[in-house]
């Protein structure tokens, strides 16, 4: 062991886009010493060699390989698998990211462990404590000796929760360096052609959380909406296999013509057609942050937001999962472009690297 080992560890695919511009600031400084774990949290058949190549990072050193199951069955199986690989490496630093149940598991194991954690996206809350993801936040940041937020107002909230000031770095959204990286090798002109696009005449949709895909009445309520959206202009919506099993098992309705439903894309396919959307529906976090960065009008279908930024600087407005809700907020997207909030700027990675390598994780 040197002083410099450091385990990132990711466990599902937004994770890994987090993680990709970290390893390749960190490797510039000593990529011998540093180690990609992916817990296996979800599997994504999008993620094979040519994912990690398109980021530029190679496959990861340890695949723990738990997949599926409940919060609690999935959380205790990263947590006695990560503790084996722990017992074999004993890194300086584990970084974990984001919010997903492999965040949470592994900062526990590495607390417990005596290894100094890093949080990148540290400070997000949306105050609602029947998200999953709030509470791997708060416990994952409560544990952590270095969080790396993102923006202003996660710093505030990690002031307000008592966290030692030192522990806190204003680092800048790391979703953007990726973004910023990728954008310009992605041919745009022919994944419009592909689709039978044109730029800023579709809406584009991502929805995967539990609340809206998985109970009946809510799904209904947005598929209706999708549909009735569906008859004024093109609507693409690349569904999870779990999103399309509920639409067959609720027995919602075929897809009006301006509807299509796709299996889910590549990273690079998805951020192409994002940036070229005249508007993006959505109730995932990245898409939030990414949306605000490329200027493209997003409308996210959840009643909070941990990244209000997104709402105050950015592109972002809220909808309830409802058709008039989500009509009107469809209606007035209207192009505007808002403002890049403070530190998006791509350089965030480099700035946690810094961190990370020259400084001392403390008590």
């Amino acid at each position: 062991m040197t002083d410099f080992d450091i385990m990132l560890v990711a466990g599902a695919r937004p994770n890994f886009v987090k993680l990709a511009p970290l390893y390749k600031a960190l490797a510039a400084w000593e990529k011998e010493l540093l180690t990609i774990v992916h817990t296996g949290q979800h599997y994504d058949h999008s993620m094979s060699g040519s994912f990690f190549n398109e980021l530029g990072i190679p496959e990861p050193d340890v695949n723990l390989e738990v997949g599926s199951g409940s919060h609690a069955e999935q959380t205790a199986a990263i947590m006695v698998r990560f503790e084996r690989l722990l017992r074999q490496q004993a890194p300086r630093w584990v970084v974990v990211f984001g919010d997903v149940n492999s965040t949470v598991a592994c900062a526990l194991v590495a607390a417990k462990a005596g290894v100094a954690i890093a949080h990148v996206e540290a400070g997000l809350r949306s105050r609602d404590w029947s998200m999953p993801e709030e509470i791997n936040r708060i416990v994952t940041d409560r544990l952590s000796h270095r969080l790396y937020a993102p923006s202003r107002d996660a710093c505030e909230n990690l002031a307000q929760e008592g966290v030692p000031a030192e522990r806190v770095r204003f680092v800048g959204n790391i979703m953007v360096d990726t973004l910023r990286t990728q954008l310009p090798t992605i041919d745009q002109n022919k994944i419009l052609a592909d689709h039978h696009l044109e730029a800023r005449r579709y809406v584009l949709v991502t929805l995967h959380r539990p609340s809206n895909v998985d109970d009946r009445e809510t799904l209904t309520r947005l598929w209706a909406a999708l549909q009735a959206a569906g008859r004024y202009e093109t609507v693409l919506f690349p569904a999870h296999p779990r999103t399309q099993a509920r639409l067959v098992e609720f027995g919602l309705p075929v897809p009006t013509k301006g509807l299509r439903v796709l299996e889910p894309l590549p990273y690079n396919s998805f951020l192409g057609l994002m940036a070229n959307a005249r508007v993006v529906v959505t109730d995932s976090g990245g898409v939030q942050e990414e949306t605000t960065a490329l200027g493209v009008p997003c409308v996210t279908v959840r009643p909070n937001t941990e990244r209000p930024v997104t709402l105050t600087e950015g592109t972002n407005r809220l909808a309830r999962p409802e058709i008039p809700s989500l009509l009107e907020a469809l209606g007035e997207a209207d192009g505007r472009r808002g403002r890049v909030p403070e530190l998006w700027d791509g350089h965030t990675a480099e700035r946690i690297a810094k961190d990370l390598v020259q400084e001392d994780p403390g008590p």
